[in-house]
C-alpha cells in the first residue's frame, strides 16, 4: 500500500486552456485516465461526453458573455427563471456567466427565447461540439437585435470586487481522504468531479497494483495508534485485492475505508469559495478539512484580496 499527504492545487493551467481541454482534463479524473490525454484526444472525448449526456462534466467550464438586448428581452430571460446563470445588468450590456451544461439545458426548454437563442448560437459558432444533440440550427432570422460577445479572463479579473465574486470561477483539485470529500460535496452550488472507486481497479498497473491512503493527521507516525491504523489499512488492502479476483471494483470497494485517497475537483465562483472558507477553516471544522482549507484560503486571499 502507499500512504500520501493531503494536498490541493489551483487549476491555473486550465483557466487559460480551451474549453475542450478543460473539460477533458476534469472529466478524466473520474476514471483516472489522464494517461490517455494527447494533442488530439480532447475533442473526441468531449463529443462523446456530450453525446451520452454526462452533464456533470459539462459543468466544469463556464463562459462569461456580454449581452446587448432590450429591457423587454432581458425580462423574458428572467421570466424563465434560468438555473445556474449569474447575471448582472450593467449600463451598456448584461453580464451573463453560465456553464456549458446550464446553456444546454436552458436551450432545450426555451430555444424560442431570443436571448437564449443568441447566446447559444454565439457559442455554437465557435464550439458546435458542445451542443451536439441539443442545437437544432436555431430560428433567429437576424431581427432580434441581440448582440453577444465573450469576455476573456483578463476582462473578468478586472471587474469590480462584487462582480468578480459572482463571475470569476476557479477550480481546485484536492487529494484528500473520502471523509473530507463527503463534507465538501455538501456545498451544492459547486460542481464536482471525483475519482470513482466504482470504475477504478486499484489492482491495475497504473495504480501500481495497490491502494493509496491519506496519512491521518490524528496519529503520529511511530505511535501505537498509528501502528493500529496502518495495520487496518494493510488488512483492508489485502481483502480488497482478494475480492477483485472474483468480483467487480464496485463490489470490492465496499470494504474500503474513509482513509482511502481520492481526488476531487471543486469548481465554483469566488463568492462560494468565500462561503466554503467561512465554514471549513474555523476551529469547529473537521481537522482534516482544515488541513487543506486553511492554506488554500490564505492563497486565495493573496490572489483576490478584494473578495476575501
Amino acid at each position: 500500500m502507499r500512504i500520501v499527504a493531503p494536498s490541493y492545487s489551483i487549476q491555473d493551467d486550465l483557466d487559460r486552456a480551451s474549453l475542450v481541454v478543460r473539460l477533458e482534463a476534469c472529466g478524466r479524473i473520474c476514471y483516472k485516465s489522464e494517461g490517455l490525454i494527447s494533442e488530439s484526444s480532447a475533442l473526441p472525448f468531449v463529443k462523446k461526453i456530450a453525446e451520452h449526456g454526462h452533464n456533470s462534466v459539462m459543468e466544469m467550464a463556464v463562459v462569461t458573455m456580454g449581452v446587448k438586448c432590450s429591457g423587454e428581452q432581458f425580462d423574458s430571460l428572467l421570466a424563465l427563471e434560468p438555473k445556474y446563470l449569474f447575471m448582472d445588468r450593467l449600463e451598456t450590456e448584461v453580464l451573463v456567466t453560465a456553464s456549458i451544461r446550464s446553456l444546454r439545458e436552458l436551450y432545450q426548454r426555451a430555444s424560442d427565447n431570443p436571448v437564449v437563442q443568441a447566446m447559444v448560437a454565439f457559442m455554437v459558432a465557435g464550439h458546435p461540439y458542445l451542443f451536439e444533440g441539443v442545437w437544432d440550427g436555431g430560428g433567429d432570422d437576424g431581427t432580434s437585435g441581440v448582440e453577444v460577445r465573450k469576455l476573456d479572463l483578463d476582462e473578468v479579473d478586472a471587474l469590480s470586487s462584487e462582480l468578480l465574486a459572482k463571475h470569476r470561477f476557479l477550480g481546485v483539485k484536492f487529494i484528500v481522504n473520502r471523509a473530507v470529500t463527503h463534507e465538501i460535496v455538501r456545498h451544492r452550488p459547486c460542481s464536482f468531479l471525483q475519482e470513482s472507486q466504482r470504475y477504478c481497479r486499484y489492482s491495475q498497473d497504473k495504480f501500481d497494483n495497490q491502494v493509496t491512503f491519506i496519512n491521518p493527521m490524528f496519529y503520529e507516525e511511530g505511535t501505537d495508534e498509528f501502528a493500529l491504523w496502518e495495520k487496518a489499512m494493510e488488512d483492508t488492502e489485502e481483502i480488497y485485492l482478494k475480492l477483485l479476483e472474483t468480483s467487480t471494483p464496485q463490489a470490492a470497494r465496499t470494504v474500503l475505508p474513509n482513509s482511502c485517497k481520492t481526488e476531487i475537483i471543486v469548481y465554483c465562483n469566488l463568492a462560494e469559495w468565500r462561503h466554503i472558507f467561512r465554514l471549513r477553516t474555523t476551529p469547529a471544522a473537521e481537522p482534516s478539512m482544515r488541513e487543506v482549507m486553511i492554506p488554500l484560503a490564505a492563497e486565495m486571499k493573496e490572489r483576490y484580496s478584494a473578495v476575501f
